[in-house]
């Protein structure tokens, strides 16, 4: 009896470990809008515990929820971006980016314009990920029946049907801060350049000259700096105006908006640095100069207007990095970044306008200002090479991996340092025989942070510029420069075997389920069949926390051949390897296609991480698990399998 007793219970474990785990269920509904327009809805509940994420979610982490509209041609065309309910931000430390998820409930809108009246169904395909202990990637394949709608609602209501993308992150209030606080910063910064700073004593004497009194010149420069306000903003508001909010926040994500922003930086640090100056032409500036002789109210607008347009050369290159800045992060942030940035800016014109006797306490004009204007053209430099980094991650190219673009920052920072400290000098600098005290502090701290670069390229994971680098696991070398962990061993001293690659701790690694298992006879070794996935975080996980161990990264290492199937892996498969599934009746098109459904159909699973001991043959010898955090009970099992 207690035999059979433990039976049941080991059978049960089984199939409570196999199960196929459904954690999103979904609902769908159509509205009319008008004779031509209808929105699709896709109203998901998520299981307690678990979270799915956003199809804004960013580069580098798990894989946003996607949505494609099939047999559009000639039948319907999409009206916008597919909205969705607002989302929570939560910082991966796996991954090192921030994630945008759901909880609990998720909803996303579709309008579509009817271009065939004839159209009485609208098939649309859904890939999304949803992970808790276990990541699972799914999809969906939803028919809208459009042939008898009971719900019509006006043309002019058709905005009540869509979410505002305004609200599109519930928890983007520090972001918009952080926007704010860099963008005012920047606004200093551009304060001090030669074409701003010249022009704050010119512009108070002008004040303090055309004022009768001291209250007028109080008053006057109050509106003077809230015209400056209004101009930045106003251009805040027309960048996203022109692009829409949720579009800016699309195109983060987007190839061709990476590397043309990269080329755009790429001009302003230049710029900054001497070669040639970004000018607007003159003609627009003496218009504006007539405007300014007008005097009063109007004419003081059209002076702060002179003021953006003859100091652009200068300012142009901060405000098109801001713009750039906060159109990645979409809703209103332009107007924020623009608000925050013309406050600094105005801020001192109006101060020094209500005291002017505090323009004697300013340091005089000269070299130091072209120092700070190089300095910001390194800045920009560096920067402009994440934007760069962000297409290379999207295409996995692998050209900008993380050593190389740490390599690209170790000398722009190295190369800043040198000219802080004198010893590089560019187009519009003096020679010099000394550096001031606060020039030489600078270059002391970028000295500083460029020595804290280096230890990276060794695998020290720099947690002051976490987000910005590539991702360790995006990397030549995922544990530094000529450094292995398999046992020290370097990676040129190991011929690899036929259709092997190094993976998490150098371990050898087969991704081809038949090549592995060929290697495992000719070894006569267990085979650990892992189901993984690029985007799955708990799979980084047990490779970051239990692998890494090494009472089981030697267990893995001697007695073990590794065989990873990626079922997220977007490759696809050559048209004469495509099938129908005929367990699920998919139709299998890529490599990750093909594993997952190896996994549902031979494991009735599909959640990852999914484990598996084999024998030499491909022989199961024992259960398999999921998630499994504690090292000693992972190791436990490893050996029950070998047994």
């Amino acid at each position: 009896m207690k035999k059979i007793f433990t039976l049941l219970l080991t059978l049960f474990a089984f199939i409570v470990q196999a199960q196929i785990l459904t954690p999103a269920k979904w609902k769908t509904s159509v509205e009319k809008i008008s004779d031509t327009e209808v929105v699709l809805i896709f109203d998901a509940t998520i299981e307690k515990d678990w979270h799915m994420f956003s199809q804004h979610t960013p580069d580098g982490g798990s894989l946003p929820t996607v949505f494609d509209y099939l047999n559009q041609d000639k039948n319907y065309s999409l009206v916008g971006e597919t909205t969705e309910s607002p989302y929570k931000k939560v910082y991966s430390d796996i991954f090192e980016v921030d994630e945008y998820l759901f909880e609990n409930t998720a909803q996303f809108k579709q309008v579509i314009k009817l271009l065939n009246k004839d159209v009485k169904k609208i098939e649309v395909f859904v890939e999304y990920q949803v992970c808790k202990e276990a990541c699972i990637q799914n999809e969906e394949t939803f028919i809208f029946d459009i042939s008898d709608i009971d719900i019509v609602a006006s043309a002019e209501n058709a905005s009540s049907v869509i979410p505002s993308t305004l609200n599109h992150d519930e928890v983007d209030d520090l972001s918009f801060v952080s926007i704010f606080l860099i963008s005012f910063v920047s606004g200093f910064a551009a304060l001090l350049t030669p074409c701003v700073f010249p022009m704050i004593p010119m512009t108070v004497s002008f004040f303090t000259k055309q004022s009768k009194t001291k209250a007028k010149g109080i008053k006057n420069a109050i509106f003077y700096g809230v015209s400056i306000i209004v101009i930045y903003v106003v251009l805040g508001l027309i960048v996203t105006a022109v692009f829409g909010a949720d579009a800016l926040n699309a195109l983060s994500t987007n190839v061709w908006f990476n590397v043309i922003f990269f080329i755009i930086l790429l001009i302003f640090a230049t710029s900054f640095l001497g070669a040639f100056e970004i000018m607007l032409p003159n003609s627009w500036a003496n218009k504006v100069d007539q405007q300014a002789d007008r005097g009063g109210f109007f004419g003081i607008l059209f002076m702060a207007l002179a003021l953006a347009i003859v100091s652009f050369s200068c300012t142009g290159p901060i405000v098109g990095t801001l713009l750039v800045q906060a159109a990645s992060k979409g809703g209103i942030a332009p107007l924020v970044g623009m608000f925050g940035f013309s406050l600094a800016l105005a801020l001192p014109f109006m101060l020094f306008a209500m005291f002017p006797g505090w323009l004697n306490t300013l340091p005089k004009s000269g070299g130091w200002l072209n120092s700070v204007k190089v300095s910001l053209g390194f800045l920009e430099l560096a920067l402009a090479f994440k934007f760069l980094s962000n297409a290379d991650l999207v295409l996995q190219l692998h050209w900008l991996t993380r050593e190389v673009f740490l390599i690209i920052w170790i000398v722009i920072f190295g190369a800043w340092a040198l000219y802080l400290f004198g010893k590089l000098l560019l187009p519009h600098d003096s020679p010099q025989t000394n550096i001031s005290v606060g020039r030489l502090y600078l270059a002391l701290l970028v000295s500083m942070f460029t020595l804290y670069l280096i230890p990276g390229l060794w695998g020290a994971p720099l947690q002051l510029i976490s987000g910005f680098p590539p991702p360790m696991s995006y990397s030549e070398s995922p544990y530094g420069v000529g450094y292995s962990k398999a046992g020290g061993i370097l990676d040129n001293k190991i011929q690899l075997p036929d259709g092997a690659k190094y993976g998490a701790h150098d371990l050898v690694t087969f991704t081809d389920y038949d090549k592995g298992v060929t290697y495992a006879s000719e070894q006569n070794k267990h085979i650990l069949l892992d189901f993984t996935g690029y985007a799955c975080v708990n799979c980084r996980r047990m490779e970051d926390k239990v692998w890494s161990q090494p009472t089981v990264l030697n267990l893995l290492r001697d007695k073990f051949v590794i065989i990873s199937l990626y079922v997220d892996d977007k490759k696809e498969l050559p048209e004469n390897e495509q099938y129908k599934s005929p367990t699920t009746g998919k139709t299998i098109k890529t490599i990750g296609n093909k594993w997952s459904d190896y996994q549902i159909t031979r494991y009735h699973a599909n959640a990852q991480p999914y484990y598996i001991v084999l024998d030499s043959e491909g022989i199961d010898t024992n259960k398999p698990v999921g998630y499994v955090p504690n090292v000693d009970e992972y190791k436990a099992w490893l050996e029950s399998g070998l047994k």
